[in-house]
């Protein structure tokens, strides 16, 4: 397999549009030679820019003539070797995406600087103050680890294509195969273009970071208020709670014995943030049961 015809494949393999740009080029190539003139109308200067990068056109006496004709056609053709996977489309953030991520980095200035954090728990406190003269403090934390488990949950389902992340695994699934492949066989030029696929599909690593990402922007935007409260209730890291007498609050728990909500469990984390974690992640998983939602990639 010649390099041009490597290049070819790679072209075709990585925008199936490709394929309809250069058989208009080699259906316009005159004497071996192509002008822009010729195909401007039927190829954008994307396509045309690419082709001459790849170096699938070069330098011509009065245009731009085809590197190796037999190989550009021979590239064209069905590649035994080739992934028949296709590549999923990139995801791409909406304006209300990109300003929850904002608004998310923002709630995080909440953690170290008082006033932020104050202005934020106190807005959470009046649809969550409340409950705290009703049920104790323990019910409290379950309620909001059951409402961050669902609303979690179900924004994961919505905003993460499931599909797609399957579809960039099985392509990454598949050029390992290959891989192995060409080298039980020891096809070096096979290998070569399964390089140049591997390299191209690194880019695949970045769309999958932004598809689990985007779920988890919304996630933080409506959980860090929420934590931020019981942070600013009990008091953390020297701070005076705002809540002194549900702080002071005695419970039993294995292993730890009689400790109250401020007490470091485990290093610095407090009996408040453990009991939260361990209420949420079951939360979790009981939600992601009951409504029967699939959390696995799927390559169907």
């Amino acid at each position: 397999m010649s390099k041009v015809e490597r290049r070819v494949r790679s072209l075709v393999r990585e925008d199936g549009e490709m394929r309809d740009a250069i058989q208009v080029v080699l259906d316009n190539a005159s004497g071996g030679e192509v002008r822009w003139v010729d195909v401007r109308d039927e190829i954008t200067s994307g396509q045309w820019g690419r082709l001459i990068e790849k170096e699938i056109l070069v330098d011509g006496e009065e245009g731009f003539a085809l590197a190796d004709r037999d190989g550009i056609e021979a590239g064209m053709e069905e590649d035994s070797d080739g992934s028949d996977v296709e590549t999923p489309e990139t995801t791409t953030w909406s304006k209300w995406d990109k300003l929850a991520g904002l608004a998310t980095v923002g709630a995080f200035v909440g953690y170290a600087v008082g006033p932020v954090r104050n202005a934020i728990a106190g807005g959470i406190d009046v649809v969550l103050g409340p409950l705290l003269n009703v049920v104790p403090f323990y019910v409290v934390i379950m309620v909001i680890a059951l409402g961050t488990g669902l609303y979690s949950t179900l924004l994961r389902a919505g905003l993460m294509d499931m599909e797609k992340m399957g579809a960039y695994q099985e392509r990454m699934k598949d050029i390992q195969e290959r891989r192995k492949e060409a080298e039980e066989r020891d096809d070096d030029e096979a290998l070569d273009a399964i390089q140049e696929e591997q390299m191209e599909a690194m880019g695949d690593q970045l769309g999958m970071f932004k598809e689990q990402f985007r779920p988890m922007v919304w996630i933080m935007f409506l959980t860090i208020p929420a934590f931020l409260w019981m942070f600013w209730v009990i008091g953390y890291r020297g701070s005076d709670a705002a809540y002194p007498a549900v702080a002071a609050q005695e419970l039993v728990v294995p292993l730890a014995g009689t400790v109250t909500w401020d007490t470091g469990i485990v290093g610095p984390i407090q009996m408040w943030i453990l009991w939260y974690f361990l209420c949420s992640m079951a939360f979790t998983q009981l939600v992601q049961k009951s409504l029967n939602i699939e959390m696995s990639p799927s390559a169907s």
